[in-house]
C-alpha cells in the first residue's frame, strides 16, 4: 500500500491545476445554469438542451486534442523537442479544421430539435442560445490543443489561469446581459451565450500569451512552418485522436441521451436532469485531472521503458481517485435536497409548484448519481492510463459495448417504460459506466502485465 500512497503528493501535485481548469470548462455551465435559472424552468431546460447538442460536438474536439499529450510526454520523456513542436504544430492545424467542421454541423443539425418531441417552449428558447455557443467551439478546441501540448510537458498550471480568467469574463458578462444590468440590454439567455463566446476567445489568447512568455515554451509555441505539413505526423495524431475523440463521444453521448429523454417526460424532468448532470460534471473533473496525471505519467515511463514503474504509478492514481470518489458520494448524499435549490429562484410564488418538483426529482437522481461517481471516477482515470500507454483500438470497443449495448438500453427501458421514469434513466447510466469501469481496469491489468513479461 505504501508503493501506492508515496506517489499522492506528486499525483495530487501535477492533478490540481488540470482538474482546476476542466472545472473552469464546467464553471462556465454552472455559472450560466444558476443565472440562468431564476428566469424559470423553461429557460433552464432550454440550456439544457442547446447545450446537448454542444456537448456532443465538444466532446469530439476535447477527446480528440487528448492525442497530443501523450506524444508530447513521450517526446519530453526521449529529450526530443522537435517531435514535440511538431506534435502540437500538426494538432492545432487539425482542432483548428475539426472546430469549425463541429460548428458547421450544429447548424445543420438544429432542425432535429423540432423532431425529438422537447417541449416547444424551451425549443424556441434553445435555437438562438446554440448559434452563439456552438461557434465558441472553435476557441475551445483551439484552446484544448494549447492545453494538452502544456500538459503533456507536465505544465499543468498555464490552462488553470487562462480558464480562470475565462470564468471572471464570463460570470461579469452574463450578469450584464442576462438581466440586463448598469444599462446593458436585457437579453436572457443570449446574454449567457454571449458571455461563453467572448470568454473563450479570451481563454484561448492569454493561454497562447501565457506560454510564449516563457522561455521554455517560447520555441515550441513560435515560428509555426504551417506551409511543411506531413503526413506522417498528421497520421500519427488521427490514429490516437480519432479513437479517443469516439470514447469520449460514447460517453457524452449518453449523457445527453439522458437529457433527451428526459425532455420526453416534460420540462420539468429535463430541468431536474441539468442540475443533476451539472453536479456531476464538476465531481467527474476531478477524475478527468486524475485521468490527464495518469496519461503524463504513463506516457513518460512509456518513453524510458520502465514498465513495472508504470504500472505502479498508474495503479497508485486508481487507488487515489476511488478514496476522492467515495468522498463525493458521501456529499451527493448528504446534500441531495440542498444543492438543487442553488438552481432556481425558491422564492417565487409564480413557478412555486414547478421549482418544488424540479428540486424534489433532481434529489432522486443525486441519489443515484452519489453511486456512479465512483465507476465514473474510476473508468476515466483507467481510459488516461490507456491513452499515455498509447492504446486506444480496443479501449473504444469496450466504451461503445459499455454505454450503448449495456447502459442505453437500461436507461430507456427503465425510464419510458417503467414508472422509475427520471430515476430509471440515472440507473441506466450507472449499469454502463459500472460495465466500463471493470472492463478498461481488466485491459489495463493486461497489457501492463504483459509489458512487463
Amino acid at each position: 500500500m505504501r508503493a501506492y500512497t508515496k506517489e499522492f503528493r506528486y499525483n495530487i501535485k501535477l492533478a490540481v491545476p488540470v482538474i482546476m481548469g476542466m472545472l473552469g470548462h464546467t464553471f462556465v455551465q454552472l455559472a450560466d445554469n444558476i443565472m440562468v435559472g431564476q428566469l424559470g424552468t423553461a429557460e433552464l431546460a432550454a440550456v439544457s438542451l442547446g447545450n446537448s447538442f454542444v456537448f456532443i460536438a465538444m466532446s469530439l474536439g476535447i477527446g480528440f486534442s487528448t492525442a497530443i499529450t501523450p506524444l508530447v510526454a513521450e517526446a519530453d520523456g526521449a529529450g526530443n523537442q522537435a517531435d514535440g513542436k511538431s506534435a502540437l504544430k500538426h494538432g492545432l492545424v487539425l482542432c483548428t479544421v475539426l472546430g469549425l467542421a463541429l460548428f458547421g454541423v450544429i447548424l445543420l443539425a438544429k432542425p432535429l430539435m423540432y423532431l425529438m418531441e422537447q417541449p416547444p417552449e424551451v425549443v424556441e428558447l434553445a435555437i438562438p442560445y446554440l448559434d452563439l455557443v456552438a461557434f465558441s467551439l472553435v476557441p475551445l478546441i483551439i484552446f484544448q490543443a494549447f492545453k494538452q501540448f502544456s500538459e503533456g510537458l507536465s505544465q499543468t498550471k498555464y490552462p488553470m489561469y487562462a480558464t480562470i480568467l475565462a470564468n471572471v469574463v464570463n460570470i461579469v458578462l452574463n450578469y450584464l446581459l442576462i438581466f440586463g444590468s448598469l444599462g446593458f440590454p436585457e437579453m436572457g439567455i443570449v446574454g449567457a451565450a454571449i458571455g461563453t463566446l467572448a470568454s473563450r476567445f479570451i481563454m484561448v489568447a492569454y493561454l497562447w500569451y501565457l506560454l510564449k512568455r516563457r522561455e521554455k515554451f517560447r520555441f515550441y509555441v513560435t515560428g509555426f512552418n504551417f506551409r511543411k505539413i506531413e503526413r506522417r505526423v498528421m497520421d500519427k495524431i488521427i490514429s490516437l485522436g480519432f479513437p479517443s475523440a469516439l470514447q469520449m463521444f460514447f460517453e457524452v453521448a449518453i449523457f445527453t441521451s439522458a437529457i433527451w429523454l428526459s425532455g420526453v417526460l416534460g420540462k420539468n424532468a429535463q430541468a431536474a436532469n441539468q442540475i443533476a448532470l451539472n453536479l456531476s460534471s464538476m465531481t467527474f473533473m476531478f477524475g478527468m485531472g486524475l485521468g490527464v496525471a495518469a496519461m503524463i505519467r504513463v506516457g513518460i515511463q512509456k518513453g524510458l521503458r520502465n514498465f513495472k514503474e508504470l504500472q505502479r504509478i498508474a495503479k497508485s492514481i486508481f487507488l487515489l481517485t476511488f478514496l476522492l470518489e467515495i468522498v463525493f458520494a458521501a456529499l451527493f448524499l448528504l446534500g441531495r435536497h440542498w444543492f438543487p435549490s442553488l438552481y432556481l429562484d425558491v422564492d417565487d410564488v409564480s413557478n412555486m409548484a414547478d421549482n418544488t418538483e424540479v428540486i424534489t426529482l433532481a434529489g432522486e437522481l443525486l441519489l443515484v448519481a452519489a453511486f456512479f461517481q465512483i465507476s465514473d471516477g474510476i473508468q476515466v482515470v483507467v481510459l488516461g492510463a490507456l491513452r499515455g500507454l498509447q492504446d486506444v483500438k480496443i479501449p473504444t470497443l469496450i466504451t461503445f459495448i459499455a454505454y450503448w449495448g449495456i447502459g442505453f438500453p437500461v436507461m430507456y427501458y427503465l425510464g419510458l417504460k417503467t414508472d422509475l421514469e427520471s430515476t430509471g434513466i440515472w440507473f441506466g447510466l450507472l449499469a454502463g459506466l459500472s460495465a466500463s469501469a471493470i472492463l478498461l481496469y481488466i485491459r489495463f491489468n493486461y497489457l501492463t502485465n504483459k509489458l512487463i513479461g
